[in-house]
């Protein structure tokens, strides 16, 4: 067998990045040991020192290595500079991939849980991959200044692990000199992606992985695949969302996907907004066929919000004081064209689904409508157990429009009904952070991971309905009245709000919004046609109706049968993996006693309920939301 090609590459990196590293316990090899003692033994020098040992990380200037003399691992002039070697194994000669070891033996490549790792493990899920090699190493980042409470929790376990990460990446000056381009490219690939071990995204995917709910494709980056399981939990946020609307006053409109760019300078987005939009032009048109005079004619844009197509839904009408509010509701499917690079799991995506709404109404209704949405935004998400909520001001940015007069009444009015809806001093301001429109409350709810995400939003906008020139006949007989425009939503993006449930439940989902409701496990093949009737009875009316056709209103309930050859136990636990809200057992004494043996995902206590008792209730947990 030949010997693998090799490629030693040599690196520059600031001692101000080796300094990040943790300190932990390098444990030896006993080989390396016994090697060392031989050259003890020997009156050699020994190759590792007591110190080495352990590699505490570097302070100040890099320390020489083994084989290496001082100006190469000092770097240039002393600057602080500490030589790494990369060893690059070309995929069509070794199957050794890419491994890292610095000169000096006292720095090594971590794997991912933070322990010194200098060997392969071919196990793919723990690798990074690149292009031909795969490479297994954590990058350490600067970490804020913490609470003294959270330095002091910290101070009682250390252990020499790996410290938590921050968004902020270390900076690394690294110097690349290798002639072979593939070796470049995997390099320079190393040092410039980040990797966390542990964030809200990852913990998304993991659980949905788990329980099937969603899924991505290189074809359309930044959009997501809702399985059938995830699309369950996304009807029910958006049947939940429209019945809240209706008891508001809202009435829901569906609107045109893509409107001429015409339309879209009328507005202020064009330019104001057409980096992040995009454009759309017909297939069938020729170059020769457009002139540069009808142009917009031809030239679409994707929408990415919905607030012009629902001016133009006012302006069609002639409009009487007696109407408003007039609240148009949509949930209608959003593009923005974001950064590939800022494009992250379900909280920042390119395609999306949003709870929209506009409110037109005048001056003395302006501050009871942002009222009863606050009112609306708090109700929601306290019947998801959301207590945790930030608000923000978010006032005039560099890029607006209308005059600074207009934009300053607008923020005082939303300064004082902040105060009045949450509190005094509950609520911060973000300058310059407002839409270019108008001036704006943020909603931010925390993951786990003390990583806020913005959620809900009520903006106020005297620009548009002028830029649209809306009007409404005044009680004395005026016409010429315009209304103002509020911006809201609740949930915002939907699938940023289900990236925030994942997190906040981590997969054990209420019985009212969990796509796995119940299952039935038959002890064994002859109770399954007993099962499968129980099923249809408690799959609610719409599904055990006897007519043709479905009822148009109804309970739905989603319920399995496990008909596996497996174990009970067996059964059970995997019942409780995916994530069922009820356990339901079918045997002989079952069947004679007309009762059923349920169980809750979180009880191991059983209760004996009759097929009645138990479908009344899922319809009391659902109408609790529970």
């Amino acid at each position: 067998m030949a010997a693998a090609r090799r490629f030693w590459v040599t690196l520059k990196l600031s001692s101000k990045h080796l300094s990040r590293l943790p300190r932990f316990d390098a444990q030896v090899p006993k080989s390396r040991l016994k090697k060392i003692a031989h050259d003890d033994k020997k009156g050699a020098s020994p190759s590792i020192s007591s110190s080495q040992r352990s590699s505490p990380a570097p302070e100040g200037t890099g320390t020489p290595g083994p084989g290496t003399n001082s100006n190469s691992a000092g770097g240039a002039g002393g600057s602080g500079i500490s030589q790494y070697k990369i060893n690059v194994g070309l995929k069509g000669d070794s199957t050794s991939g890419l491994t890292m070891n610095s000169i000096n033996p006292a720095l090594y490549v971590l794997d991912k849980s933070g322990k010194p790792c200098r060997r392969w493990v071919k196990q793919q899920k723990q690798f990074k991959s690149f292009t031909g090699f795969k490479m297994k190493y954590t990058k350490y980042e600067a970490q804020e200044p913490r609470p003294k409470e959270d330095a002091k929790m910290d101070s009682k376990s250390e252990d020499g692990g790996a410290s938590n990460t921050t968004d902020k990446v270390a900076t690394v000056v690294a110097e690349v000199k290798v002639a072979h381009t593939g070796a470049q490219q995997c390099i320079r690939r190393l040092l410039s992606t980040k990797i966390k071990e542990e964030s809200s995204t990852n913990t998304s995917h993991a659980i949905s992985n788990k329980q099937l709910l969603y899924t991505t494709d290189v074809a359309s980056p930044g959009s997501i695949f809702f399985l059938p399981h995830g699309t369950r939990i996304l009807n029910k946020l958006i049947q939940f969302m429209k019945n809240q609307q209706i008891k508001y006053g809202f009435q829901e409109v569906v609107t045109p996907l893509i409107f001429k760019t015409k339309m879209w300078k009328k507005s202020g987005h064009w330019d104001n907004y057409k980096d992040d939009m995009f454009k759309v032009t017909g297939f069938d048109m020729s170059k020769e066929e457009i002139t540069e005079g009808s142009i917009e004619e031809h030239e679409y844009g994707l929408k990415p919000m919905n607030c012009p197509s629902h001016c133009m839904i006012f302006a069609k009408f002639d409009r009487s004081y007696n109407e408003l509010p007039i609240r148009y509701s949509d949930f209608s499917s959003l593009h923005r064209n974001e950064a590939s690079g800022a494009l992250t799991g379900l909280t920042r995506v390119r395609r999306f689904h949003q709870d929209d709404g506009h409110i037109f109404c005048n001056v003395n209704q302006l501050d009871e409508e942002i009222k009863n949405t606050l009112k609306l935004i708090k109700d929601t998400y306290g019947v998801f157990g959301i207590r945790d909520i930030d608000y923000y001001l978010s006032t005039r940015p560099e890029k607006y429009i209308g005059d600074i007069e207009t934009w300053d009444k607008a923020e005082s009015q939303l300064k004082k009904v902040l105060d009045e809806g949450t509190g005094e001093g509950s609520w911060q301001i973000r300058e310059g952070d407002g839409a270019f429109y108008g001036p704006k409350i943020d909603v931010l709810l925390t993951d786990a991971f003390n990583k806020k995400h913005q959620v809900g939003t009520i903006q106020l906008d005297f620009q548009l309905p002028k830029r649209f020139e809306l009007k409404y006949v005044a009680e004395d007989g005026t016409r010429d009245n315009q209304p103002i425009l509020i911006h809201r939503a609740v949930f915002g993006s939907l699938e940023r709000f289900f990236a925030i449930l994942l997190d906040h439940y981590q997969g054990k989902w209420p019985f009212w919004i969990n796509p796995r409701q119940a299952v039935i496990i038959p002890i064994n093949e002859t109770h399954i046609e007993k099962a499968e009737e129980l099923k249809r009875l408690l799959c609610g009316d719409i599904i055990n109706s006897s007519d043709s056709i479905s009822p148009l209103t109804g309970f739905n309930f989603h319920v399995d049968v496990d008909k596996r050859a497996e174990t009970v136990g067996h059964r059970t636990k995997e019942a409780i993996k995916m994530g069922y809200s009820y356990i339901i057992m079918i045997g002989d004494r079952d069947i004679a006693n007309g009762t059923f043996s349920i169980r809750s995902r979180d009880d191991r206590k059983v209760a004996n309920l009759t097929a009645d008792e138990i479908y009344q209730k899922f319809i009391d947990s659902e109408k609790s939301y529970q």
